[in-house]
């Protein structure tokens, strides 16, 4: 425990912790309001705006509680604490004048400016300034700056807090943003007038206090007042980032993030942040019939009877795939109809991952937090910055605090901290287990080592080889014990979890999905049900007879031969489990677009078409056999973390066998590009042009 020091705050002693910030000390202690625009708390402390100054009882003027600790306050000369006021006429006196000073340069726009109704400034302004201001001189303008497609800027209002400055430097890793000139010439701007390209940099919107950044899609939509706000999870990628979606009119307006220290802290990815105009393009509102080629309207009887009947055929001739964005109810009811037809052809692995069997082998064992923890990492075939960008946050945040070393066997990337790089070969993992040299040498001397494998390395014809050279590593250095388990499987889609935890793989002589799709072009496989199935290659579909349910007209609706449309994450109530087992609560925001139905609703009705209607009429009963077939799924908001790893036999992971020579290599998928959801997105396009091009111009 930390050492403790003696306050006086407000007439009331108190024992607070000698590295506290006094800032700290009065509002935790104390409950008093200390207004502030640049200290943050996931962020260096600047202390430049002076809105948080207190007054310590015998010093010369007032204090910035921000940048002063507990322990650099001395006792008064009769040896009693230090003497702090949070509310005295001279606080109020000061914090008056400093907002005078604030509100000098800054125009009245607050009947056009987006930040209204959730302005620091407005906020502050009522609370702490004064009704009037002596300052009669012109007001400075400052030119606004581009800062791409989803900042937009007008720096006049800017109060120079440099809260985005040490946001892309510290927590983005990406130094795009600086303070330029000094006094009345001060300005923040992007380098060379350049567009902000980390994957991160909608944040900055969010921590701006005064209305300077703003959301550029956004602009002008609504104000906040006017929104239907419901929290949510996200699922653009496996993180399960805690979202807040905004919404007015059965539309979807904005999507912001909610504080959990646990997954996303208070960030949230671009793709998640301005993904939300992909949800009204490109929908599939009513059900489709192929027909002479053609997609033509049909009704849901209709369809479903047509579905119904493809479905009733020999079960070896009948499969199904789940996409990457379900929710696990929808994934549950599919799973039990197709076990009910004895169909045993069912996989959630589009990419052909080879994972599954012991929960410990395809989780984040570590925990998206407890990440921090580890002194050594060593990352497979895995770019982190663009597979999980919020875990990626937390590895630069360990690197930044001194007490982690980073390894990298696979394709290099500028991952936003210092990593030795060791090789792009899986043999180069055995060549590692024998190196004592560098990195190896601290990765064996390690207390906590970790290892974070990627998709890239488990997608390929030898993933369960690599697997388990991978566990064998595991093994030989101690990442797996009682009190810690250091393997990490880097999951890339938000239903995979959820999928293996209920078993949506191959039954004992099941097919998987590459399997699958091989048989339906050799015709071997009639019929296939693909559950927002995109990431695949469908041209090998087009001997089978496809059902597509899903939300957007994408890969998997371009071959279907009926279409059922589905709702997307914002439109239902569902279930998803993130990459470290943590089963999270998606709710409905909007009400599902056209003749759309729920997912695991259409299951429903289409097992009655079938007659082997589920057991189930509606969601609370699904979630019941849910739970009774699979308990992990009750325990909402728990990540097993190091659970049972005494247990975990790691060096039996994978399968025994001899792996390739080809070398490790990155997706190749576009950031911005991958689901259908953001392929509808006009927004994401054009992060994706603008990607493309910086990338163009740095090779050039």
């Amino acid at each position: 425990m930390s050492d403790l020091r003696k306050l006086n705050i407000d007439g009331t002693e108190y024992e607070v912790p000698a590295d506290y910030t006094l800032m700290q000390a009065c509002e935790e202690a104390a409950g008093a309001e200390i207004p502030r625009f640049c200290y943050h708390e996931r962020l260096s402390v600047a202390g430049n705006c002076r809105m948080c100054l207190v007054e310590w009882v015998g010093a010369p003027k007032p204090q910035a509680s921000c940048a002063l600790q507990v322990k650099d306050l001395r006792p008064n000369r009769d040896g009693t604490p230090a003497n702090i006021r949070t509310n005295s006429e001279t606080v109020k006196k000061a914090r008056e004048g400093v907002m005078e000073f604030l509100l000098i340069n800054h125009p009245l726009d607050c009947p056009i400016c987006d930040q209204g109704g959730e302005c620091d400034l407005q906020d502050q302004a009522m609370a702490y300034g004064r009704d009037g201001s002596r300052f009669e001189e012109n007001k400075r303008a400052v030119d606004d700056k581009f800062m791409g497609p989803l900042v937009n800027t007008v720096m006049t209002r800017c109060i120079q807090c440099t809260r985005c400055v040490r946001f892309v430097t510290e927590v983005a890793g990406v130094e795009e943003i600086g303070l330029a000139s000094r006094g009345e010439d001060a300005e923040i701007t992007t380098y060379l007038e350049q567009s902000l390209t980390s994957e991160l940099s909608g944040n900055v919107i969010d921590l701006c206090p005064v209305g300077a950044l703003t959301s550029k899609p956004y602009a002008f939509n609504a104000r906040p007042w006017e929104l239907d706000k419901v929290e949510s999870v996200d699922v653009m990628d496996a993180v399960g980032s805690n979202i807040r979606i905004d919404s007015r009119g059965g539309a979807v307006l904005r999507i912001m993030p909610v504080v959990n220290d646990a997954v996303n802290e208070e960030w949230i990815s671009d793709k998640t942040r301005f993904v939300w105009d992909g949800l009204a393009r490109q929908r599939l509102d009513q059900p489709y019939i192929r027909e002479g080629g053609k997609l033509r309207p049909a009704g849901w009887d209709e369809a479903l009877k047509l579905a119904a009947e493809k479905l009733s055929g020999e079960p070896e001739t009948i499969a199904a795939i789940a996409g990457d964005l379900c929710d696990a109810e929808s994934m549950k009811a599919l799973m039990d109809l197709m076990r009910n037809l004895g169909v045993k052809s069912t996989d959630c692995r589009q990419d052909g991952s080879k994972l599954g069997g012991v929960r410990q082998s395809y989780l984040f064992n570590s925990t998206i937090d407890g990440i921090e923890a580890a002194d050594a990492v060593l990352i497979i075939g895995s770019n982190p910055r663009l597979e999980a960008p919020l875990v990626n946050t937390r590895l630069r945040k360990a690197w930044i605090a001194g007490g982690m070393d980073i390894g990298l066997i696979g394709e290099t990337a500028d991952l936003t901290y210092e990593f030795e790089h060791l090789g792009t070969n899986p043999s180069d993992i055995e060549a590692f287990m024998k190196s004592t040299k560098g990195f190896a040498k601290a990765f064996k001397a390690a207390k906590n080592p970790a290892i974070i494998v990627g998709q890239t390395a488990l997608a390929r014809a030898d993933g369960a080889q690599i697997l388990r050279a991978i566990g064998a590593l595991a093994a030989k250095v101690g990442a797996v014990r009682a009190d810690w388990n250091g393997l990490n499987i880097l999951h890339d889609a938000a239903a995979r979890v959820g999928g293996l935890d209920m078993g949506f793989t191959p039954a004992v002589d099941g097919l998987s999905t590459h399997e699958i799709l091989d048989a339906a072009e050799q015709g071997a496989v009639k019929t296939v049900y693909l559950l927002g199935a995109d990431e695949l290659d469908a041209s090998k579909l087009k001997n089978a007879f496809v059902i597509y349910q899903g939300s957007h007209g994408d890969a998997g609706a371009h071959v279907a031969d009926v279409i059922l449309p589905g709702a997307a994450y914002t439109e239902k109530d569902g279930l998803y489990v993130n990459l470290e087992g943590r089963v999270q609560m998606g709710t409905r925001a909007v009400s599902p677009k056209g003749d759309a139905k729920e997912d695991w609703a259409i299951v429903r009705a289409l097992s009655g078409h079938l007659n082997r209607e589920l057991p189930y009429d509606n969601l609370a009963q699904l979630r019941e056999t849910l739970f009774a077939d699979h308990p992990t799924f009750a325990g909402l908001g728990y990540a097993p973390g190091a659970e049972g790893a005494a247990e975990f036999d790691v060096a039996k992971i994978g399968a025994a066998g001899k792996m390739k020579t080809k070398a490790f290599e990155n997706s190749g998928v576009d950031f911005y590009m991958t689901n259908p959801i953001a392929r509808s997105s006009n927004v994401m396009a054009e992060c994706s042009e603008v990607q493309s091009n910086s990338v163009k111009e740095a090779a050039e």
